[in-house]
């Protein structure tokens, strides 16, 4: 069980050193300004795409939504060749006409993106499937709204993935007895694998994106009364809608005879998961410059945080029994189908970004000249980041707040230190926050929308819970979230 990705991530961090060492005596450290230089790449290309060049992105997604719904089993022996075909699709006409720029596009989006998305996830991914809570949890809806609290207050501080990964699994076994499970799934993937991780960079990465662009770290717990409506609300909902359910079944509570007390196995991997965020948050804090690997210049720190997520998450494999994750029903389906999927979805979104990323001058002009007030900041992030990568259009609608009102990176992080006062001040502030929860909140919208989303829709259905597809997943979610979305954009923006 343990053999293909622990070879895989040894080769990778390998590649890693190897990459930096050879980039290291081959050239001098770059500073900050090649940022500049790649949102200007960015943005001189998408001012030249055509619409249609984002028809690949489409039909990824379309794919993701209806193979599952229509050809299921031919979809899960075959996902990974459609993930490639729409890749294919797009990379080579993209690559032919655009030649030396489009290479540095799909070099930059998977060495700067995809590849430390992936590790991050497996990490996270392998500590927390090493824990184990053994024991007799009765799937009541006192239980359950037990367990979706926990998971929403340990999103913000282990992250989303960490979160979900460490509580899905107990409480599908809670659950074991009860005919319908479904709901329970839906409400952990809105609030443990998205909206709890609102209140600290290592909840989400688009807040750490922030964080790396100069947001305190500590701001965003000014984001707790968005959260706090949000969660209460759809606590309130999931807890009448399960005892209602509950109620319906007869109250079911299973083999009464068995009886375990709770005990918690493999804490160690609680360790691991505090070396996974620190990682994280060491590449945040720490600027020991850039190199350049294969014309993409990357960060020494980014580099040494996937190379130390690589080898905590071999030290969890390493150190935690084989059995323990026998009996935790731990398989690597999941990171493998998000990691396949995931590969597809980064390559062709690149002109989605591009065109998002060129603004005014580019073919989305109507949609970005569109957004002025907070709320139009609220649902614009929020609606592009239920399909597209929420990080960089954080990033982008970030950049278009500071531009809009004319400050720098360090100005607006002196607003947030409540070192500048005043009108703008206050407007930055608010629009901030319309762009951070619109990020992180409208993640629950699609399977998509997070990475965490995918992972414990892939759990779930490995125990054999019927989960809904992608247009029904959204029936879900539009239908119950939306609502609160207007109710949060009421009160606060």
């Amino acid at each position: 069980m343990h053999a293909p990705l622990p070879r895989l991530f040894i080769g990778l961090a390998l590649l890693l050193i190897l990459f930096g060492t050879a980039a290291a005596f081959a050239s001098e450290p770059q500073h900050d300004t090649h940022a500049e230089e790649v949102v200007h790449t960015a943005s001189s290309l998408g001012q030249h795409l055509p619409i249609w060049s984002a028809i690949p992105f489409a039909g990824i997604l379309l794919s993701i939504a209806l193979f599952p719904l229509f050809a299921p089993v031919w979809w899960h022996h075959h996902y990974p060749k459609v993930s490639a075909f729409w890749a294919v699709l797009f990379a080579v006409p993209f690559i032919f006409i655009y030649r030396g720029e489009a290479v540095y596009e799909v070099l930059h989006i998977y060495l700067a993106d995809y590849i430390p998305f992936i590790i991050l996830l497996w990490g996270l991914f392998t500590a927390s499937g090493g824990i184990m809570i053994r024991g007799t949890l009765a799937g009541t809806p006192v239980v359950n709204l037990i367990l979706l609290v926990i998971g929403t207050i340990l999103a913000s501080w282990i992250g989303t993935t960490g979160a979900s990964m460490l509580l899905i699994r107990p409480l599908i076994r809670a659950n074991r007895f009860r005919k319908v499970k479904m709901h329970t799934i839906i409400f952990f993937i809105f609030l443990v694998s998205n909206i709890g991780g609102s209140l600290t960079p290592l909840g989400d990465p688009p807040l750490f994106l922030g964080f790396l662009h100069g947001v305190p770290f500590f701001w965003t717990l000014s984001l707790f009364p968005e959260m706090l409506v949000m969660s209460l609300a759809l606590l309130g909902i999931y807890f009448l809608l399960d005892f209602i359910l509950y109620k319906r079944e007869g109250s079911p509570k299973g083999d009464e005879t068995a009886q375990e007390p709770l005990k918690l196995e493999g804490v160690h991997n609680f360790l691991l998961l505090g070396g996974v965020m620190g990682a994280v948050l060491l590449s945040g804090l720490w600027h020991p410059g850039k190199i350049n690997v294969l014309g993409v210049h990357m960060s020494l720190s980014a580099i040494a945080r996937d190379v130390i997520i690589i080898f905590v998450g071999l030290l969890s494999l390493w150190t935690t029994k084989k059995q323990l994750r026998i009996d935790n029903g731990f398989s690597w389906f999941p990171i493998k189908e998000v990691a396949y999927l995931f590969a597809g979805i980064f390559m062709t979104i690149i002109p989605a970004l591009a065109m998002l990323k060129a603004g005014s001058e580019g073919p989305l002009a109507g949609l970005v000249n569109f957004v002025r007030d907070p709320w139009h900041y609220f649902w614009i992030t929020g609606t592009l980041s239920s399909f597209l990568d929420n990080a960089p259009t954080y990033l982008t609608f970030f950049n278009m707040a500071l531009g809009r009102l004319g400050l720098t990176e360090p100005q607006a992080s002196a607003i947030l230190r409540g070192l500048v006062t005043g009108e703008i001040a206050e407007q930055f502030s608010i629009t901030l926050k319309a762009i951070s929860v619109g990020a992180v909140f409208f993640g629950a919208v699609t399977y998509i929308g997070n990475a965490p989303n995918f992972m414990v829709r892939s759990i779930a259905e490995e125990n054999k819970i019927q989960m809904p597809s992608f247009f029904g997943f959204m029936l879900w979610s539009v239908g119950i979230l939306c609502p609160l979305f207007i109710v949060v954009t009421w009160i606060f923006f």
